[in-house]
């Protein structure tokens, strides 16, 4: 599944999976990792041994085969590891996203203020032992920021953020455009990187592939791409979130079977697993584990090719969203842990407001759309990822189609695949994929530009950007972005949801709930994400 982007310009080749890591593509073994040229050290730690010196073993249901620069990647695995591993200078709780002083000694007391000055936590060290200075903070807010250097996290910053300033060894300024309190809890998404490490030759290359040296209460050992990571306790962390787990081991298993297999019966090889599909819940739960869900903004959805007639029609677009059974998919692909949408956003959101369009199942209404459109005899080739519940929401999507006189055609592939040829720009028609941006956050703002940022790589699949629907939209984004009243600032977000529900370019047809599960005798404090991934912060052995 794939983690996204902001205002991101179009990217080249290798710069792919830094974006994309998220929706589960593939990157290079890291060769400055001594450990990536040998097999896994274990995968099959079971937590054996006393007290705190055992080995935490997770599951992930993700690739860790993405792009693990913190400025760039949206994979789910790397962006949940990295939480382990960096710092930012204030981070966020990872249910209520509420900021806490991470590698700052406090939270700005005023939000509405254009500066924000934060004082280092004294004695903060990197995982390599040198000491975190504001030199590190000044290093990274400048490739964020600078407008030659594209990354992701520049979405989230860029539009709001000025500049950051050192003044002195331990203290430094941030000087914001504009009032921007949102940007409090944005902050955790500018991890803090050592700038002795990632300033050489080929520093961003090896974060990129795998190399992570930051401040956080866990250090990396061992990273094997597609088997697993490894973490040890940094002994050095003196911040607010302290290890307590000696040792982890990360392993990533994509396929549902053999995920739940870990975790299942009395030779389970791991303590907990997120992903987990929803006809294993009632297994797992007799075999006395805890399954829980998260409810937000995860999703599936359908993108248009709008270069590709008759996609560029709106009719066209909207059809196919009114013919899909939603309530079948609900129930049958995702045993009721969903909702057919309603909103662009999901209706836990503080911002959501049921769409002025909401596609609620009405095939006679797709047809004559259709038939409006001047369409007939359409052919569709549904490209999409091979994410197991995505997979199981197909079958619908086909019949749905089918029955309204679209013959479909289902193609399943591997994200990489998948995402490689819109890189690549080749032609499609219609891709259905999974997305999540509360990876990033749940503020409206930056979901918004998370997929409909102007220059975003997401509207470069689309082709989208330059229609002039899109431009008055992206103006629109902008004037939200800068109002200073909270509650016309929600209503002018609002007011832009409704046109990227009717326009259908980009939009969820479900959101549904992800569930994780764990061995309540063995841990404690897990608390359910409704994001991809695990935060183990807080968790501790029972």
């Amino acid at each position: 599944m794939r983690d996204v982007t902001p205002d991101v310009p179009a990217v080249h080749r290798r710069s792919f999976l830094k974006y994309t890591g998220a929706l589960g593509a593939t990157a290079a073994a890291s060769t400055s990792l001594s450990a990536c040229s040998s097999g896994p050290e274990s995968t099959n730690d079971t937590g054996t041994g006393g007290g705190r010196e055992r080995t935490l073993t997770a599951v992930i249901g993700y690739g860790n085969d993405g792009s693990w620069d913190p400025t760039q990647t949206a994979s789910a695995f790397c962006m949940a590891a990295n939480n382990h591993v960096y710092e930012g200078l204030l981070d966020t709780d990872p249910i209520s996203r509420e900021p806490y002083a991470a590698l700052a000694t406090e939270v700005p007391k005023d939000p509405d203020s254009t500066s924000w000055r934060f004082s280092l936590r004294a004695g903060a060290t990197f995982h390599d032992g040198r000491p975190v200075t504001a030199d590190d903070v000044v290093f990274v807010f400048d490739r964020i920021l600078d407008p030659g250097t594209q990354t992701l996290a520049k979405g989230f910053f860029a539009s709001w953020l000025r500049e950051v300033r050192k003044i002195d060894a331990h203290n430094v300024e941030l000087v914001l455009k504009f009032p921007f309190p949102d940007g409090l809890s944005r902050l955790t998404l500018a991890k803090i990187m050592p700038r002795h490490v990632y300033a050489k030759p080929g520093g961003w290359d090896d974060a990129i592939k795998g190399k992570a040296i930051g401040s956080g209460p866990y250090r990396q050992t061992a990273h094997h791409p597609k088997s697993n990571t490894t973490f040890e306790a940094f002994d050095g962390y003196n911040g607010p979130r302290e290890p307590a787990f000696q040792k982890m081991n990360w392993l990533t298993i994509v396929d549902a079977a053999p995920r739940v297999a870990k975790i299942s019966g009395s030779s389970a090889g791991a303590q907990i697993a997120d992903n987990i599909p929803y006809a294993n819940i009632g297994q797992l739960e007799s075999g006395g584990l805890t399954v829980a869900g998260g409810a937000g903004m995860n999703n599936l959805f359908l993108m248009f090719n709008t270069r590709h007639k008759p996609f560029d029609d709106v009719r066209v677009r909207q059809a196919l969203h009114y013919a899909i059974d939603t309530g079948k998919m609900v129930e049958v692909a995702l045993k009721g842990h969903g909702k057919p949408s309603s909103s662009f956003l999901d209706e836990g959101n503080p911002s959501y407001r049921r769409a002025k369009t909401v596609y609620d199942y009405d095939p006679d209404k797709a047809r004559a759309l259709l038939k409006a459109a001047g369409v007939k005899g359409l052919s569709v080739d549904l490209l999409a990822v091979n994410v197991s519940w995505i997979v199981d929401c197909l079958p619908t999507v086909k019949a749905s189609w089918d029955a309204i006189g679209v013959k479909t055609t289902l193609s399943p592939q591997e994200t990489t695949a998948v995402f490689t040829k819109m890189d690549q720009k080749q032609d499609y028609q219609v891709v259905a994929a999974a997305s999540n941006p509360n990876q990033f956050g749940v503020d409206a703002d930056l979901i918004m530009r998370y997929n409909h940022g102007p220059e975003n790589l997401w509207m470069r699949y689309t082709r989208w950007a330059s229609d002039p629907v899109a431009r008055q939209l992206f103006k629109d984004m902008d004037r939200a972005t800068r109002e200073p009243d909270p509650r016309k600032k929600k209503t002018m977000i609002q007011d832009c949801i409704d046109v990227v529900a009717e326009q259908a370019v980009l939009y969820p047809v479900v959101h549904n709930e992800l569930m994780t599960a764990w061995d309540p005798a063995r841990l404690s404090g897990i608390r359910a994400q409704p994001y991809p991934g695990l935060n183990l912060l807080q968790a501790r052995w029972t």
